[in-house]
């Protein structure tokens, strides 16, 4: 597997996934009384985290894109 996500993309997705995972399980927001979002957001939030984590996105694999300065060996 070849990284292609990079420490500025590493960072935002951290920092994304970090608001999205816990927002729904906050009372008092309409938005996500809604199934679809609750799950919605969970599953983005998990999702950003674990490619942070990995450094790599399964997306950027198909789409030709790399966020990573050095290119992967």
């Amino acid at each position: 597997m070849k990284f292609n996500v990079g420490t500025p993309d590493r960072i935002a997705r951290m920092i994304i996934g970090a608001v999205l995972v816990p927002l729904p399980l906050l009372p008092g927001i309409a938005l996500f009384a809604s199934p679809i979002w609750f799950w919605a957001s969970l599953i983005v939030g998990a999702v950003l985290i674990v490619t942070a984590l990995i450094r790599f996105c399964p997306l950027y694999s198909v789409l030709g894109l790399s966020t990573r300065k050095v290119p992967s060996r």
